[in-house]
């Protein structure tokens, strides 16, 4: 068995960065990196710090990491959606941004059935 050091160094040539950590709130518990299913995230060997975004590149974007989080909403962790993931509209009166998902979403849930009904034809 040989003593020597191993060093790791995450992909920094992409400008791919699909999850942020604070900090200032994430207390390295690792939940994150157990949770996702690309193996984007390794431990930081550092005790309490956030894990590392090793291979963001490959990112399926599930949100699993930032779901299963315990401080995910406080801040923890945040997922930076690809702008093509980012689906929004704008409010012509009030010239407000909406997206998906956000609290204050003024759009009602569409309840009408499609033109051909809730069945394929055969």
């Amino acid at each position: 068995m040989r003593n020597e050091k191993v060093y790791a160094f995450p992909n920094l040539t992409t400008p791919s960065k699909p999850i942020e950590f604070d900090e200032n709130i994430c207390d390295g518990c690792n939940i994150c990196v157990e949770h996702c299913q690309a193996g984007v995230l390794l431990p930081n060997p550092v005790k309490g710090k956030p894990p590392i975004v090793m291979y963001p590149d490959e990112c399926w974007y599930s949100g699993c990491c930032v779901r299963e989080c315990p401080k995910g909403r406080t801040g923890a962790i945040k997922m930076n959606w690809p702008l093509m993931l980012k689906m929004r509209w704008k409010d012509k009166k009030t010239g407000e941004h909406f997206r998906f998902g956000m609290p204050n979403n003024p759009l009602p849930q569409n309840l009408k059935p499609p033109v051909g009904g809730w069945r394929p034809k055969p």
